[in-house]
């Protein structure tokens, strides 16, 4: 039976290293420059056009925009559509790079934690940064809610600077933990069904259950791609909301 930990092996493409340093172009590399480019031809094609009656490409551009939009609008308020682009950024791009995972034989760039966690350092590098550069030190009220009694203060503080410090955490493991462990249930069940088909007719005949179990995992993978996405997206413009309403908490 194949490893099903194979898959997320790193592979240096066009190996690069200066002094002790390794900046090698690996497969996940080249999957994050695919999932970029075919995110920008599919946003390019569905707006070349802007006809009053959408194509279905553009259709589904347009469903993509009013979605993010929405979701940044019911979390954040209308201040925050100033991140809009950034959000929409993040939701095509862990989105692209989650269905272009599914193809066999790809690689899912979601799967390795520390493409994740930078995704999610930049939300909340965003969220200190511009909390502070708009508010000043009354960002960091934040931490202190108002009307709370002086003698319980520091502990709510304590666990309030450990909540914020979680968030990061939180996001990063959530996607890579649910796009890792969908592709290996995949990998061990289509081993089974190469294990089984070896044993005979038998095996065949044994193989079709292994065979329908890959058929509904794939479905939904599918589902859990998009739906990470949506929770990526939708918990960072909660996030997004700290920097701009540090006072509603």
């Amino acid at each position: 039976m194949a490893d099903p930990i194979k898959q997320f092996e790193l592979v240096h493409l066009v190996p690069i290293k200066i002094g002790n340093a390794d900046f090698g172009f690996t497969n996940s590399s080249l999957h994050m420059f695919i999932a970029v480019g075919a995110t920008a031809a599919f946003l390019l094609l569905s707006t070349s056009g802007r006809s009053l009656i959408p194509s279905r490409l553009q259709s589904m551009a347009e469903l993509a925009y009013e979605f993010v939009a929405g979701t940044v609008r019911q979390t954040a308020g209308t201040d925050g559509m100033r991140f809009f682009p950034l959000v929409f950024s993040l939701f095509m791009f862990v989105l692209f790079g989650n269905l272009i995972g599914m193809i066999p034989g790809a690689f899912t760039v979601t799967s390795h934690v520390i493409v994740t966690a930078a995704l999610a350092l930049l939300v909340i590098s965003t969220v200190i940064i511009y909390g502070i550069m708009k508010h000043g030190t009354h960002w960091f009220a934040l931490f202190a809610p108002s009307g709370l009694p002086k003698a319980i203060l520091p502990v709510i503080v304590v666990i309030e600077v450990i909540s914020f410090l979680s968030r990061p955490i939180s996001l990063s493991l959530r996607l890579f933990g649910n796009m890792t462990a969908g592709h290996i249930a995949l990998k061990v069940f289509a081993g089974f069904v190469g294990a089984m088909a070896g044993l005979g007719f038998l095996g065949v005949l044994g193989s079709s259950l292994p065979i329908l179990m890959i058929t509904a995992l794939t479905a939904l993978e599918f589902l859990v791609a998009v739906l990470q996405a949506y929770v990526f997206t939708i918990l960072t413009c909660i996030y997004l909301n700290d920097a701009l309403h540090p006072g509603h908490h």
